[in-house]
């Protein structure tokens, strides 16, 4: 945050000696200033920051156990230090990097700028929203402080609810309010794209960013109360022995699986719908052309948001469901995949005869598509009930999860990261150092994630940290390209950082990109706009842009 402001205040000054207009980086500075601000793009900030010391304490805890699974014996770490492990790994990365950091990151910083809006609708909610993440994220801290929890972060019952002698209770209480941060978040962008967007900018013209945000935070709004509750009820049970999941007690285990995941798979769209907002900026820009099908793209983020609600029951396959309730869950988790298969198709298309550059962005969105693609179709392998029974709870479903969520949604964050930076900072990162760390990041995670799809298949089960000696060759693989993938998450790290003191003037639109974001100075100023911009075309005009450009060229 200061190395920010201390570029911003560098960048003032430019080389010919102009003065550039008062920034949101240069308006007030001091810890006070930040700490109290509305503005959507320092909040984006902070949240960036803060998701960034989540992100690292989770990678400590994947570290750990990929070191553990070098060898077959448990001699790393005792069996109940690894389920604290896996359990700090999943809840930091699912709660509190993975889905808040498009939405909270990103979104809060270009929403506004790309409506051609000041702000978001409720600014003081907006910084309350990071208040209580924050304040979340504290209580995480604080349980593992005190010795951790090993229940796992799905926290299954009675396990949790009766038996675990870990701090329950305070890390259900963290996701509780962060689940609230979510709400609020979420509520604030959807009146902010309902209310505030600028003259001429219909919903058809809106870019496809705004639209699969604004599915997700339908998907907020709807489905964070059912996690909320549900953690609350198991906090019931275990404070004062009602029965409600505890079949000792006269409760259901399975109803607490119904329950959880009616939550938790539309979390997983909460995570990759953003993702592939991003994509579809960043597809359409470096290729120079219009998003092939962009009403067939917008709808579909749509309908990811509605079939996403319907398809929670596939996780529960091997939990003695109705085998008739089983095959029509089964049915619906492949027509979610149509959406989805249509994304991917027009990205494609889009791709096909464009004017491709491989910018850094790009690489991170190509790899996207490869590692979704994949990930996408290993979930259909999960949806069939035979494969199921196999597959269910070993390391194929970890692999599953990991393309989609973080070979997935990690990519895209990278790649919006790269691609909105010049915006956020008016500098200009080392491109052949972006490149290195995107295909660096790509290799280290397949060959990390990739054995074990087969470490599943032969039947290694998830959540042990001792195993037969025959599955050691997978694992080391999997440990080394874990090696590989660290290196290609510090690296931008390091040059981004580098870059805030060293880099480039950006200059507005340095992608020559069409979105409103780009028609404004970067950093922006406080306002965003210093009018409110008229919008008279449809989004992502390239061939428009090309055609001008072919007229002066004849000219």
């Amino acid at each position: 945050m200061k190395a920010l402001a201390k570029s911003a205040v560098a960048a003032v000054i430019r080389t010919e000696g102009e003065y550039a207009p008062e920034n949101y980086l240069t308006a007030k500075l001091g810890v006070r200033a930040w700490l109290g601000t509305t503005d959507h793009k320092r909040i984006g900030l902070l949240y960036l920051w803060t998701i960034l010391v989540f992100f690292a304490i989770a990678a400590v805890a994947a570290a750990m156990m990929r070191i553990e699974l070098l060898t077959p014996a448990g001699d790393l770490v005792t069996s109940e230090t690894y389920n604290k492990l896996f359990t700090t790994h999943g809840v930091l990365m699912v709660w509190f990097f993975l889905i808040p950091s498009i939405p909270a990151v990103l979104g809060n910083f270009v929403i506004p700028l790309m409506i051609g809006a000041r702000d978001v609708a409720f600014p003081r909610l907006n910084l309350f929203s990071w208040y209580l993440f924050a304040g979340a994220g504290c209580f995480v801290l604080w349980c593992l402080l005190h010795g951790g929890v090993d229940t796992g972060w799905t926290f299954y019952t009675p396990y949790s609810s009766t038996y675990a002698n870990s701090h329950v209770i305070s890390m259900a209480a963290a996701i509780f309010i962060a689940g609230f941060s979510s709400i609020i978040t979420g509520l604030n962008f959807i009146v902010t794209i309902h209310t505030m967007r600028a003259p001429g900018l219909t919903w058809f013209r809106l870019p496809l960013f705004i639209w699969s945000l604004y599915a997700t935070s339908l998907i907020m709004v709807l489905a964070t109360p059912v996690l909320a509750i549900t953690l609350a009820l198991m906090s019931v049970e275990r404070l004062w022995g009602i029965g409600i999941f505890d079949p000792k007690l006269g409760g259901d285990p399975v109803l607490f699986q119904h329950l959880f995941w009616f939550y938790s798979h539309p979390a997983v769209y909460i995570m990759i719908l953003p993702g592939m907002g991003v994509v579809s900026e960043l597809i359409t820009c470096f290729s120079r052309k219009r998003i092939f099908g962009y009403a067939w793209v917008a709808c579909a983020s749509m309908a990811i948001a509605v079939l996403g609600f319907l398809v929670w029951g596939h996780h529960m396959f091997v939990a003695g469901q109705s085998m008739y309730t089983s095959m029509v869950f089964s049915l619906l988790s492949f027509l979610v995949a149509v959406p989805s298969g249509v994304k991917v198709f027009n990205w494609t298309a889009t791709l096909h005869k464009g004017s491709i550059t491989f910018q850094t962005p790009m690489l991170y969105a190509l790899g996207f598509i490869g590692l979704f693609t994949i990930g996408g179709l290993t979930g259909l392998f999960v949806a069939m009930l035979a494969v199921d029974v196999h597959l269910h709870d070993t390391y194929f479903v970890i692999a599953h999860f990991h393309y989609i969520m973080v070979g997935g949604m990690v990519m895209a964050f990278m790649g919006g990261l790269h691609y909105w930076w010049p915006k956020i900072t008016g500098r200009l990162y080392p491109e052949v150092w972006g490149k290195l760390a995107a295909t660096i990041t790509f290799i280290g995670f397949n060959l990390t994630f990739f054995p074990q799809f087969l470490l599943g298949y032969l039947g290694m089960p998830r959540r042990y940290h001792a195993y037969p000696p025959e599955f050691q060759m997978l694992n080391v693989l999997s440990t080394a390209g874990a090696s590989i993938l660290a290196a290609g998450y510090i690296l931008p790290l390091i040059y981004l950082l580098w870059s805030l003191r060293a880099g480039r003037m950006a200059g507005p639109n340095p992608w020559k990109a069409t979105g409103l974001e780009w028609q404004t100075a970067s950093p922006p100023p406080v306002n965003n706009f210093e009018k409110t911009p008229i919008v008279t075309t449809g989004p992502y005009s390239y061939d428009a842009q090309a055609d001008a450009s072919l007229h002066m060229a004849s000219a």
